[in-house]
């Protein structure tokens, strides 16, 4: 992890719930960028080389730091992101499970061989890395983001370069530190702090050197990245925008649904992928739902992440906060009632209280928008088969909900949901086990689980002949 050169300009980070500046950071341009690909493009070769076993060590090493220092990064990421400290430990502890198991799964890259059709041949099938990464991280799991991504690309034997959110850079500046210590080799991992994503992504999509690039964040910004890896036909994965569904159906256990919807959409505030955006409720249970999700939301108490009586903090930006205030603004004038919330808290910060809205319409901006934030529109219906339809005519198809005691509505609904993960039963389902990752437009390939590591290797035939 060798320096890139000094940059001309800087940028400030800000913590949310202050204003506070915490860091001004060098602001890295196009040159800067190229710069890493080159050392990332040199120290390939020897990296690839390794055993597998002696990558493996550098991860779990790397694995161990993160637990020893997981009080100080969780700090570091309540501070510039907002999220509640409990929560950030959280995340910081599942970003180090990523690491131990790609660690693992380093051992684990198998190829095969094939029956020959004839005694003079062998036929074999061997797997490689890529090549060079560039990896794009979001500001929402600035921690997590960062493991999900690169410890797979590392474990196949690919080097990195990667781009964190401008808005919440610093716990990634911790990891990369704590990395270097445990003794990847120079230009393995490279780091790139920029306020400009446009100028960084047409660096790496356009630089031959970069053979993947793997993004999380928006579908419009995805789309622009497909656009600009497609001359080279670069390898890609992304993880886009979701709509996620959230279904109560009437056999449903409506405490326990109550809980998961509770941490389907308000944990980080709402601002995450896979919040349950649209919480569609059938009529014989939609006035018990509601009232019972009401007073558990009125409970939640808002403010600054360090303090540890709280359980939502502010919103990323004052943008976020408009587009929350917008949608709001939209289902009262269209007929929706407030049952809670609804308003944005004190002068300062971007803090917003958690909203329960009903009286909720498929033709209202809350729920064919994604919200990313605390408000939750409830829809109710009649029809369970409509309700599946409903929930899939989205471009999303990221993750889905709902919750279910009939078995053989259980089996017929998880399948016909339109969606690359459903949790069913359950309001939280993310694992490092796990295929994370959408269809339709919310994204390509897949993170975390075994396929999370194939997505970084080559398959490459072998014929060997005249045995």
């Amino acid at each position: 992890m060798g320096k890139t050169g000094a940059a001309a300009k800087s940028f400030a980070v800000f913590n949310p719930s202050t204003g506070e500046r915490l860091a001004e950071l060098p602001d890295m341009g196009r040159e800067h960028v190229a710069i890493a690909i080159e050392k990332a493009h040199v120290a390939q070769e020897g990296w690839a080389a390794l055993t597998a076993r002696e990558r493996s060590d550098v991860l779990w090493k790397w694995h161990q730091s993160i637990l020893e220092n997981s009080e100080d990064l969780a700090a570091i990421l309540t501070a510039e992101m907002g999220k509640p400290l409990v929560e950030a430990k959280s995340e910081v502890l599942h970003a180090a499970a990523y690491l131990q198991w790609y660690a693992e799964e380093a051992n684990r890259i198998y190829g095969e061989t094939i029956s020959a059709p004839s005694n003079d041949r062998r036929m074999l099938v061997i797997k490689q890395p890529i090549g060079v990464v560039g990896a794009i991280t979001p500001w929402n799991f600035p921690a997590s983001m960062v493991a999900r991504k690169i410890s797979p690309a590392l474990a196949a034997g690919c080097t990195v370069i990667l781009k964190p959110a401008e808005q919440t850079p610093l716990v990634a500046g911790a990891m990369f530190a704590l990395a270097q210590a445990a003794g990847f080799p120079k230009g393995v991992l490279n780091l790139i702090y920029a306020s400009d994503g446009n100028a960084v992504g047409r660096e790496l999509c356009s630089n031959p050197d970069v053979r993947k690039i793997s993004f999380t964040g928006s579908t419009e910004v995805g789309r622009l990245l497909m656009r600009q890896c497609s001359d080279q036909i670069k390898r890609m994965s992304f993880e886009l925008g979701g709509n996620a569904p959230f279904i109560v159906f009437d056999d449903a256990d409506i405490d326990a649904a109550v809980e998961g919807a509770i941490q389907a959409k308000f944990r980080n505030a709402g601002q995450t992928c896979v919040s349950a955006n649209r919480l569609y409720v059938q009529a014989g249970v939609y006035a018990e739902f509601a009232e019972k999700f009401t007073e558990r939301v009125r409970k939640l108490r808002v403010g600054d992440g360090f303090d540890p009586d709280v359980a939502v903090g502010p919103l990323i930006d004052a943008q976020a906060l408009a587009k929350i205030e917008a949608h709001v603004e939209d289902a009262v004038q269209k007929g929706a009632r407030i049952r809670c919330g609804g308003r944005r808290i004190g002068k300062s910060g971007t803090f917003f209280d958690p909203t329960v809205i009903t009286g909720v319409y498929s033709s209202m901006r809350i729920a064919q928008e994604e919200t990313f934030g605390p408000i939750a529109p409830i829809i109710r219906f009649d029809d369970p088969d409509h309700v599946v339809r409903e929930a899939n005519d989205t471009i999303y198809g990221l993750a889905a909900y709902f919750y279910a005691s009939n078995l053989k509505r259980v089996w017929k609904v998880a399948e016909a949901l339109e969606y690359g993960m459903v949790g069913i039963n359950t309001g939280r389902m993310s694992s490092e086990a796990a295929p994370f990752g959408g269809i339709k437009q919310s994204g390509i390939g897949r993170e975390g689980s075994r396929h999370g590591l194939e997505d970084y290797l080559e398959m490459k035939y072998l014929c060997i002949g005249g045995l």
